[in-house]
């Protein structure tokens, strides 16, 4: 009984392993981003002239100077788009061990929608962790995609092609 508790908890430790490996790596990326941001927006400041004295005081010049006003849109356009390019990143990757997933394929069709269900892509990870099913149409708003965990998806393919070689 008690090898049983410490098989679980080894699964259970794991499983938290993954995730925390999983989202840290989001982190890292994100932390990533937000320095190359911060990088430019220093960068820009500092080697933009200084606004000239008004009755002893310096105006600010984000509301004043057009062309700072129109860089810092375009700044701040760059560093959404970073972010976004961190999370599309990370939504088509493998949850236990970061690669990149492959081999897209596609199923289902509309046609024969009642026999194949609604067309999805799914990417499966090189080494077998698991698939994600991506919908194709987002019809009733933005879905998850769904991710379905394989224990070792590669030995069950072996071991059914090696059945088929053995019936015969």
């Amino acid at each position: 009984m008690a090898r049983l508790a410490e098989e679980r908890n080894f699964f259970v430790a794991a499983s938290v392993l993954n995730h925390v490996r999983y989202w840290g790596y989001l982190a890292g990326k994100l932390a990533i981003a937000g320095g190359i941001a911060s990088g430019m927006l220093a960068a820009i400041n500092h080697f933009w002239p200084p606004a000239p004295l008004v009755f002893n005081t310096r105006p600010p010049r984000f509301v004043f100077d057009l062309l700072y006003t129109s860089v810092m849109g375009l700044l701040f356009l760059f560093t959404v788009g970073l972010i976004y390019l961190c999370i599309l990143d990370q939504r088509y990757r493998c949850r236990v061990c970061l690669r990149r997933l492959r081999m897209p394929v596609e199923t289902g069709s509309w046609g024969r929608m009642l026999f194949l269900g609604r067309p999805r892509m799914e990417y499966i990870c090189p080494y077998g962790h698991g698939t994600l099913n991506v919908e194709e149409l987002q019809i009733s708003g933005l879905e998850n995609p769904e991710w379905t965990a394989h224990a070792d998806m590669w030995e069950e393919l072996v071991s059914t092609s090696r059945d088929s070689k053995n019936d015969r």
